[in-house]
This record gives structure tokens, C-alpha cells and sequence, in this order.
């Protein structure tokens, strides 16, 4: 067995498909009406349809998982950022963790925690 694909949920597919594809370079690989798998094995699908197969709400910034992307020239990943998504809501700005790490965390258009680091 092995893990095929991570998926989110999202508001706004289209929206969403324009966010990962600018900050990541997060291309289209199947839009199967309501779920679409991008590179790299992220898949967003629709809030309605996960609504109606778990049958609960969707709670944004619970802050239970991340998405985590490696980007080796922080400073210009951080200033596409800023350019790009100037009401990004962060978790913390740009910091360096004691083992010499930069990271910075911020939410999606939907609250779904983003990490990226510099690689370790």
C-alpha cells in the first residue's frame, strides 16, 4: 500500500486552483467535477461534496494539519507572497527555528495551514 494523494477541502475550486498554481507552481492534472488532483498529489475538492460524505461542517484554521512545501530561496518565496496575497492571514511571519531553519506559516483561502521551509 502506498499513499496516493492529499486532499483539502475548499470554497472555491477555481480560486483555489489559482492560489496553489501561483504560490507552488501547482499544475492541473484531473478536474473530475468537484475534485481536482494537482502535481504533486494534492487534490482539492469541493466543501459540498465533503459536506455530504461526512455529513459534518468544515471547521477552517483548526489547525490539526499542514501542508508543507520546501522553497529554497525564502526571501523571494516571501515577497511573491506579499505581491501576490497582500491579506494572506499568517501564523507566524518569516523566522528562523534554532537548528537554523527558515519557515514561515500562513492559511489558504479556505484555513488550511501552509508551512514553507527552507530545505533540511
Amino acid at each position: 500500500m502506498k499513499l496516493k494523494n492529499v486532499l483539502i477541502v475548499v470554497k472555491d475550486m477555481e480560486r483555489s486552483k489559482r492560489f496553489y498554481h501561483d504560490l507552488f507552481g501547482l499544475e492541473l492534472i484531473l478536474d473530475n467535477d468537484g475534485n481536482m488532483i494537482l502535481t504533486e498529489g494534492l487534490v482539492l475538492q469541493d466543501e459540498k461534496i465533503w459536506r455530504g460524505f461526512v455529513g459534518r461542517d468544515i471547521i477552517p484554521e483548526n489547525n490539526s494539519c499542514e501542508l508543507y512545501f520546501e522553497e529554497a530561496d525564502m526571501d523571494a518565496f516571501v515577497q511573491k507572497l506579499e505581491n501576490m496575497y497582500p491579506s494572506i492571514k499568517y501564523v507566524h511571519r518569516l523566522m528562523t527555528h534554532s537548528w537554523g531553519q527558515k519557515v514561515i506559516r500562513f492559511y489558504d483561502p479556505d484555513g488550511n495551514l501552509i508551512e514553507v521551509g527552507t530545505p533540511m
